[in-house]
């Protein structure tokens, strides 16, 4: 049963992983795509709230169809279509195929992005110690890879379906194979009206957290270069650098932030990565120069990378009998911060200043520290003890699964 849960879990990494890599690749190559299709910068911004808007959607399904198809062959399927879909976005060169291939993107990313943190959650419990972050570790260090990658594409001026094709070559038959050592924990038995679904109200301050994290994730990802260099002063190179910065210690306090969970417990965890975060705002939006600024745009990766897991593991604990639906709801929320962030910090800084509008995510990610107690759910506190672990299935091959 070890080596089950333990193969279990480096095939759910390596799907992180892909997915990391997969989206990386294709927001990294956004100018590229926009000259490909001769996409106008009025028309861009629809194109890009669409996928959110259906990989909601896709979240939204997942959690039906969880009720009768186990989340493993869920993933199994999803993921290869995310892969094929990117390369449709490179391939094409007509308008309509890229609605059509973004489309199909991103109601396939919200069906794996559920799933997956589907399997996440079950294997934590059937390990029965935080192993959560590890899995986002996985795919942050994707996302690494796949902007490393963008970068090669781009400076060796590759036409955009090759380097996507050189990538899906390569991942789509590794997670077919991967995907043949997913495990599909047994939830706990349902207590009384939890299986007939999941209480919103009880739900909700998590889902406040997962997007008050991501308002904080979209502003650095779509702001901090505009940042360095309009605010800061910075130069053009060294505005690529912070994002950069972020990624790396988002990957590094994701690989070490399991250990904190299991000493500290989750409560402890989220609401000191919360404060680190608030401080990481604050420094940014006071900093004299590019360089004090790059100290808090590190600080802002240490601090919210541990949110986003915990808060799924949160959901999984809280409703241990109904935890495919959880994960699934408060997944939605995941897309709805990635939608108001970017719009927010840019309206508050065309009206008010770039500097004023860093302290809105400052003081959203702050509200976390009231929600923290949420995270302590369900009697499980990682703090020290062990959840009691639970039986698992095994999906092996396509009957399996």
């Amino acid at each position: 049963m070890t080596e089950v849960l333990r193969r279990g879990r480096a095939s759910l990494a390596f799907g992180f992983f892909t997915q990391g890599v997969a989206f990386a690749l294709l927001v990294t190559r956004i100018p590229a795509v926009q000259e490909r299709y001769g996409v106008s910068d009025a028309l861009l911004p629809v194109f890009l709230a669409a996928v959110p808007v259906l990989a909601g959607v896709g979240s939204v399904a997942t959690e039906r169809l969880v009720r009768r198809v186990r989340p493993s062959r869920l993933l199994r399927w999803s993921q290869p279509v995310v892969l094929l879909a990117l390369l449709g976005v490179g391939a094409g060169d007509q308008v309509a195929q890229l609605a059509v291939a973004l489309g199909v993107f991103g109601l396939s990313v919200g069906m794996l992005d559920a799933s997956m943190n589907m399997l996440g959650v079950s294997l934590q419990r059937a390990y029965g110690r935080s192993i959560m972050l590890s899995f986002h570790a996985a795919y942050s260090l994707g996302g690494i890879l796949g902007a490393s990658l963008a970068w090669v594409g781009a400076h060796g001026e590759l036409a955009l379906w090759v380097s996507y094709l050189a990538v899906v070559a390569v991942l789509l038959p590794a997670v077919l194979v991967g995907s043949r050592w997913y495990v599909d924990g047994e939830a706990e038995p349902a207590e009384a009206g939890e299986a007939r679904g999941v209480a919103f109200r009880m739900l909700l301050p998590l889902c406040l957290v997962m997007t008050f994290a991501y308002i904080g994730d979209s502003t650095v990802s779509n702001w901090s270069a505009k940042y360095v260099k309009d605010v800061l002063g910075g130069s053009e190179q060294l505005a690529t650098v912070p994002y950069n910065v972020y990624m790396v210690t988002t990957l590094v306090g994701r690989a070490v932030g399991d250990v904190g969970v299991r000493r500290f417990g989750a409560v402890a965890v989220v609401r000191l990565g919360a404060l680190v975060a608030a401080c990481g705002f604050a420094v940014v939006a006071v900093a004299p120069g590019a360089w004090v600024g790059m100290l808090g745009f590190t600080l802002l990766g240490i601090g919210l990378c541990v949110l986003v897991p915990q808060t799924f593991a949160a959901a999984g604990r809280l409703f241990p009998g109904a935890s495919d639906a959880a994960v699934a709801r408060l997944n939605i929320f995941n897309y709805v911060g990635f939608l108001v962030g970017s719009p927010l910090v840019g309206a508050l800084g065309d009206a008010w200043s770039y500097r004023g509008a860093m302290l809105v995510p400052m003081a959203l990610v702050l509200v976390t520290t009231v929600y923290a107690r949420s995270f302590a759910s369900g009697g499980d506190r990682y703090g020290g003890g062990h959840e009691r672990p639970r039986t698992v299935d095994v999906g092996r091959g396509s009957n399996g699964l």
